[in-house]
């Protein structure tokens, strides 16, 4: 009896500490309206440093697997397919340190945009907009290794499947999505989606792709197996960035026009509640543990945190001008 009690007591000790390490890190916001890097304590709700990007604006920015490093693309001073500057840099932020200690020098404008760290080799993926590629750069060496083509213009946005195998682009302009097999370097589908269309994500298990019509209000969700448009989800508002809670139940989508975030049931493909938010949400993540998820609010310079127990919002945090990309940097 001892014995059992025991097991039980350490069984649930792992299992605190397991909640805090999930818990514990940094939530990391790009603010394009003064070009720096926030770096926030999510717990106490305030940016404990700015980080100056030193370049033009950084929309996006990634953490490394092991949270010490923040890599920033600088993708210029236009929105996606209009003109403006053509940003050539991506900044390496020592997180603890608050201070750049790299950069990536693509020799030349190519809009770098989104960035995602791969799974499994742990390479810096990062969209080249104007080249109509994603670039595979070395994170140690800062080396760029080559490029995957995404045979559409406006790449905006990417995800990476957790196998590493494939990766799925949001092709604005175009309204389309790209399915690119990662190792052979190759489009392997084009998928109509819209006339136009936004941000991108997957489903904790790869087998849904989800993007954004911009030109009326649903979420289309593609079948990664077929290739194909599997579903459209009518939404009270357009939709923009997008983060399915680790659990795999349900996605969080940014409804931009109506300062919103909707909740979606993905077994019944429906909307089943909406959050109302500051000014302009733009981006949202999901902490790793699953316990809260965080949106930007551009014109608000403010990062809403949402309490997922309840879909409550738990607090706002005052970030800087133009809040926009999100990333989540474990503890150390």
């Amino acid at each position: 009896m001892k014995l059992t009690f025991s097991i039980l007591l350490l069984a649930a000790g792992l299992a605190r500490q397991t909640s805090a390490m999930d818990s514990s890190g940094y939530l990391l916001v790009a603010n394009k309206g003064n070009h720096t890097l926030a770096i926030v304590d999510p717990i106490a709700g305030q940016v404990i440093a700015t980080v100056e990007e030193d370049g033009v604006t950084g929309h996006e920015v990634v953490a490394s697997p092991d949270g010490k490093l923040a890599y920033v693309p600088i993708y210029g001073n236009a929105g996606v397919g209009k003109p403006g500057t053509d940003g050539q840099l991506v900044r390496v932020i020592d997180i603890a340190a608050h201070k750049i200690v790299g950069t990536v020098d693509f020799g030349k404008g190519v809009r770098p945009h989104c960035a995602v760290f791969g799974p499994k080799d742990h390479l810096l993926y990062v969209g080249t907009e104007i080249e109509n590629s994603i670039s595979v750069i070395d994170p140690k060496t800062l080396k760029v290794l080559g490029a995957l083509p995404t045979e559409q213009t406006e790449s905006h946005m990417f995800a990476i499947s957790s196998d590493n195998r494939f990766a799925y682009t949001a092709n604005v302009g175009p309204g389309t999505m790209s399915v690119i097999d990662i190792a052979a370097k190759k489009v392997l589908a084009v998928i109509p989606i819209a006339p136009k269309t936004q941000r991108i994500s997957l489903s904790v298990d790869d087998r849904w792709a989800f993007t954004s019509d911009q030109t009326k209000p649903e979420l289309v969700v593609v079948d990664t197996a077929t290739r194909k448009v599997a579903n459209r989800i009518e939404m009270p508002g357009i939709g923009y960035g997008t983060a399915a809670t680790p659990d795999g139940k349900h996605l969080l989508v940014v409804l931009i026009k109506l300062n919103k975030v909707g909740v979606i049931d993905l077994a019944a493909m429906k909307m089943a509640a909406t959050i109302d938010v500051p000014k302009t949400p733009q981006e949202v993540i999901v902490r790793p543990d699953g316990g809260e998820a965080y949106v930007s609010c551009d014109a608000s310079q403010q990062v809403v945190v949402i309490d997922t127990k309840n879909w409550k919002v738990a607090k706002l945090i005052k970030t800087g001008p133009g809040t926009d990309g999100l990333a989540w940097a474990k503890g150390n």
